[in-house]
């Protein structure tokens, strides 16, 4: 790389760049982390990297910089935990830290990579105020309906105001991260998982608010108790939405734990596939070939959104007036559920990456989704102790295996 295209690399605008030794003295440092801390680029130099780390942790950091150097590799530092810097003027903001051993002349060098990510932590702080709104809408609406007969022109007043309000809530945090996505896929993982997930219990909410207001005019109460539990099924729906994605960290770090209990596999498949239906695009068929009898002893929970999550993409990649298989079969110590479709297939590159996290195939680019469907799936699956596998073909169609241990 000639020097030219290196400076312009190291002195980029998008993460400021330290170059320490093994003494962790600062030896070199680009423009962009001069902004970030405040320092001029003298001051920075020969600073101790120790400096840049708030007082309460600066006394330990010579510690864990002194182990590190006894077995230097390349690693995001503090791996779990909340990482901060400290700027000139004592102001201390939230970093991310990538470090990247070298060696040149025979000396130990290590790169710092550090990036401000104060704007993610407010996104956060956002996203945990909505799940309180929406944690306050469920105790209004079972207020409301112990209530019905005198409070329900004020009460759907309110609500109507208060999802107006979220939902313009929702539209400026999509707008935000959309914003952020152009500094890293992790600032706006959340919004888009969250945003397909509440479009469709939004409008029934607010589809239902319309008739209660309607059928109030006509005095039909017994039709207003219908849509006032629709309305509490769709925001107990978007709360169990919310917890599952905020969940997502702690499957990863193995902190799920099973709630295990006795059910019909057959009977629980057939209910899900009949609230399923209500989403098949036009002409679509889902058809169910049940085995016999089987009693499995798993967290059926966990198992309804590893099932609901396959069949909805079955149902979002065929075609319309296609037909949708799920067959259930009981071998001898494992009971298979198959999701088979006749939909675009997944092309042939494509297949090794299937489970990953935010992949999507090449051709499924017009297809809204985050990417993350199949890799909650599969990490579900893992706790479940079952196995997830497929077999593809493009244009022809995807059928995917659940096995479950019996």
């Amino acid at each position: 790389m000639h020097k030219y295209d290196f400076n312009l690399l190291f002195n980029n605008k998008t993460v400021g760049i330290l170059i320490v030794n093994s003494s962790g003295k600062i030896i070199e440092a680009n423009s962009f982390i001069t902004d970030q801390f405040g320092y001029n680029y003298d001051e920075l130099i020969n600073m101790s990297v120790d400096d840049l780390a708030p007082s309460e942790v600066a006394k330990h950091h010579s510690h864990h910089r002194n182990s590190y150097e006894k077995n230097p590799h390349a690693r995001i530092m503090g791996a779990g935990l909340d990482l901060y810097g400290k700027k000139k003027d004592g102001s201390i903001f939230p970093i991310e830290i990538s470090l990247s051993p070298f060696v040149k002349d025979g000396q130990s060098y290590t790169t710092a990579f550090i990036m401000d990510i104060s704007i993610r932590k407010a996104n956060e702080e956002k996203i945990n105020k909505q799940n309180q709104e929406l944690q306050l809408i469920k105790k209004e609406l079972q207020e409301f309906n112990l209530e019905l007969e005198n409070k329900v022109s004020q009460r759907t007043s309110e609500l109507e105001e208060t999802l107006s309000k979220l939902e313009d809530s929702k539209n400026e945090l999509k707008d935000a991260l959309d914003k952020e996505r152009e500094l890293g896929e992790l600032k706006s993982r959340f919004l888009s998982m969250a945003s397909h997930e509440f479009r469709t219990p939004l409008s029934t909410i607010l589809s239902s608010v319309g008739l209660i207001k309607r059928y109030i005019e006509n005095e039909q109460v017994q039709n207003c108790e219908r849509h006032i539990e629709r309305i509490r099924t769709s925001v107990e729906h978007l709360n169990a939405v919310l917890e599952d994605f905020l969940s997502l960290g702690k499957i990863e770090e193995g902190q799920i734990k099973m709630n295990n209990e006795d059910f019909d596999i057959n009977e629980e498949i057939e209910n899900i596939v009949v609230e399923m239906r209500d989403l098949s695009r036009a002409g679509q068929t889902i058809m169910v070939f049940p085995s016999e009898k089987t009693i499995l002893y798993t967290d059926k929970h966990l198992l309804k959104i590893a099932f609901s999550n396959l069949l909805s993409n079955a149902i979002k990649f065929s075609q319309e007036y296609s037909t949708i298989e799920v067959i259930l079969e009981k071998e001898s110590n494992q009971f298979l559920i198959h999701v088979k479709d006749y939909g675009i297939g997944i092309p042939l590159e494509d297949q090794k990456h299937l489970f990953m996290r935010f992949f999507r195939a090449s051709n499924s680019s017009n297809i809204q989704g985050t990417g993350l469907g199949l890799f909650i799936v599969k990490r579900y699956i893992d706790i479940l102790k079952g196995s997830l596998s497929f077999v593809s073909t493009p244009n022809k169609g995807t059928t995917i295996t659940i096995a479950l241990p019996i």
